[in-house]
């Protein structure tokens, strides 16, 4: 029989074991909470006291070659609002108030957005259910100025909920200028190409915050440094892009085609110092945009194109040692029969040396050179001259024309590929093909990015010239082709209207006829006008090439082309301060009768002091009148182009 102390012990053993199981399971409680889930649930408790939000950089800026800016960055803010923060429908009255006064938002349309305070969600099962609606966009995008009055306007008013998200976008300060080239991210141009470039790091800024979300400014944080893009700096010149689309505004008003290019490289490096077309577009103003204006039309599309074709061809020959600028072939009075195909000239003549053939453009003069330098040489000179393959410039997409295989070509194709008929080409092709004529035969890749700068640390990385193809056999005849081209802008060449006083044009004009498929013949009153070369002939400071699309009033790229070149080369050559090789004359005053004139010495009778180009270490003085090519190491640059980006 239990005593009441053994009762009484009894029931200290039973709350004794109670309490020490009890103890036992909140040690256990306290050990699992604290130590085995101590990081799960110290995150779940951290995303009630702390916030997050993403930092993003600037992009990288592009500027041209003397670091004008071309892309920048602006900030602007994007207005949103939590519609369950917006307590009251007064405050929401004035919310939509202010929305249309200051952003000319519908006031209905404002306050019934605001005043939705749910909406449906989908669920995975199909189900729909209601919840809260948390975010609705009230002004995509704005300036951060009026962004911040709007704030202050709010505050004034005291209306929570609304939201400011600010960041960068693009701006163009130049507007039009060099907007084909530049484009836009999503579209083509260098800006979606070097976007891996200009990209800047994003990072996450991690702070605490009290119930209502507000951020403290005390408490943990961690926040990053972002990183902005790096820039861009390209070979293009702004001055002289500036003065090819003010004179293909000219071409445009004057002759309205359809579409016009002018495209200037160095051809000692292969750095585009300007590329324009017209039709463009403003890349700031987007919503009025015409897609006939967006793409670049000079590097993406080809066209047959003529005669400039034949300097290549020319230059082929002579190079094979064929012919010489003395041999003279039957150019038939102006109309060949060729495989029972006709082909006329436009000055019909009966002997022409090969000299005479370029200077009036002959084309059955051409063709025969063709026939006597065979398929396969011919086939080899113009792919050596870049046809039918990628320039090297960096904007995608980039055309490789139309050049069909050796094994491909028909009966005619001997006689039309000279000639430029049958092939198609881009302006950027004819463009390098000439900057090698101007080089002495060295074909270079296009460049048009110059050198990438790291805006942190001023480190710059320089785009390498690579080493130019030799297309040349004989290097000495290079001389021989470009005095040839020279006399097409010389009294009765076919390209007069190009020749610049005071220097020597070496160039070629094209009048290629366009294909009608419906017809199935070539337009008579349809054509691409173009005119190449370079300038000054013996010592080119660039090459230039110009291409009119259907001109209203004229066809020919004598009359169309060839004057868009003079002015531009000679407003160019001005920019660049490079000396004619002689002075103009320049014309007598106008005298009264009443005025009392002088003796003076005719201008012809006066000796003109000789111009004696200035020593240079890379570049040797030439003897008085002499026209002899010129090597320019690799590595040259040209006159205003620097050796040491880092300097600019």
């Amino acid at each position: 029989m239990l005593t009441s102390n053994d009762a009484v012990k009894t029931r200290i053993y039973l709350v004794a074991f109670v309490l020490g199981g009890l103890f036992i399971y909140v040690a256990l409680r306290l050990y699992n909470v604290q130590v085995v889930r101590h990081e799960e649930l110290y995150k779940e408790a951290k995303k009630q006291y702390t916030a997050q939000r993403t930092k993003t950089g600037k992009r990288g800026e592009i500027r041209d070659i003397d670091g004008n800016l071309l892309i920048g960055n602006v900030p602007v803010t994007r207005i949103i609002a939590d519609p369950c923060n917006i307590e009251t429908e007064l405050q929401a009255r004035r919310l939509a108030m202010l929305l249309n006064w200051d952003f000319g938002l519908n006031y209905a349309e404002c306050y019934k957005d605001l005043t939705k305070k749910t909406r449906l969600k989908k669920l995975s099962d199909g189900r729909e259910i209601e919840v809260e609606r948390r975010y609705t966009l009230l002004v995509r995008e704005v300036e951060f100025k009026e962004a911040e009055m709007f704030r202050k306007k709010l505050e004034i008013n005291d209306i929570p909920g609304v939201y400011f998200n600010h960041y960068y976008k693009r701006y163009y300060p130049k507007n039009h200028l060099l907007a084909n080239v530049l484009g836009f991210i999503g579209w083509r141009g260098i800006e979606p190409t070097s976007a891996e470039t200009t990209m800047p790091e994003t990072v996450k800024e991690i702070y605490e915050v009290d119930r209502a979300g507000l951020r403290l400014h005390y408490g943990d944080g961690r926040q990053e440094e972002v990183r902005d893009g790096e820039h861009i700096y390209l070979t293009v010149s702004e001055p002289i892009q500036s003065i090819l689309e003010e004179e293909l505004d000219k071409v445009m008003e004057k002759w309205k085609p359809k579409t016009a290019y002018a495209i200037m490289a160095d051809p000692r490096t292969g750095n585009i110092m300007a590329i324009a077309q017209r039709p463009t577009f403003n890349p700031n103003n987007r919503q009025k945009m015409d897609s006939n204006s967006w793409r670049l039309k000079a590097i993406e599309d080809t066209f047959e194109p003529g005669s400039v074709m034949k300097p290549m061809v020319v230059a082929g020959a002579l190079d094979f040692g064929l012919v010489t600028p003395q041999t003279k072939f039957d150019c038939e009075n102006g109309v060949w029969i060729y495989k029972n195909r006709s082909m006329r000239d436009t000055h019909p003549e009966k002997m022409l040396s090969v000299a005479n053939i370029i200077k009036h453009s002959s084309n059955i003069g051409t063709a025969k050179i063709g026939l006597q330098l065979g398929e396969k040489r011919l086939d080899h000179i113009l792919r050596s001259f870049g046809f039918g393959q990628n320039t090297g410039i960096p904007v995608k997409p980039e055309t490789r024309g139309q050049y069909l295989p050796l094994n491909k070509w028909d009966g005619l194709s001997i006689t039309r590929f000279p000639i430029g008929y049958g092939v198609g080409v881009s302006p950027v092709q004819i463009l390098r093909a000439y900057c090698a004529l101007a080089d002495g035969g060295n074909l270079r890749k296009l460049r048009l990015i110059d050198h990438v700068e790291d805006p942190e640390t001023g480190k710059i990385i320089v785009s390498p010239i690579e080493p130019p193809v030799r297309i040349y056999r004989n290097p000495q005849l290079a001389n021989q082709i470009v005095s040839l081209m020279v006399t097409v802008t010389e009294p009765g060449g076919t390209a007069t209207k190009a020749a610049i006083e005071g220097y020597d044009v070496a160039g070629k004009t094209g009048t290629s006829r366009k294909w009608q498929a419906a017809e199935k013949q070539y337009s008579y009153n349809k054509s691409f006008a173009t005119f190449a070369g370079f300038v000054p002939a013996h010592d080119p400071a660039f090459a230039l090439v110009v291409v009119v699309d259907e001109a209203v009033g004229s066809i020919y790229g004598g009359t169309v082309a060839a004057p868009a070149f003079r002015e531009i080369a000679s407003r160019t050559l001005k920019y660049l301060d490079i000396k004619p090789k002689h002075e103009p004359v320049a014309p007598e005053p106008a005298v009264s009768r009443t005025t009392e004139v002088k003796p003076q010495p005719h201008p012809r009778k006066v000796a003109a002091k000789p111009h004696v180009p200035k020593a240079s270490p890379t570049k040797p003085v030439p003897e008085k009148n002499a026209k002899k090519f010129i090597p320019i190491d690799d590595s040259y640059y040209r006159r205003h182009y620097r050796q040491n980006p880092g300097n600019r």
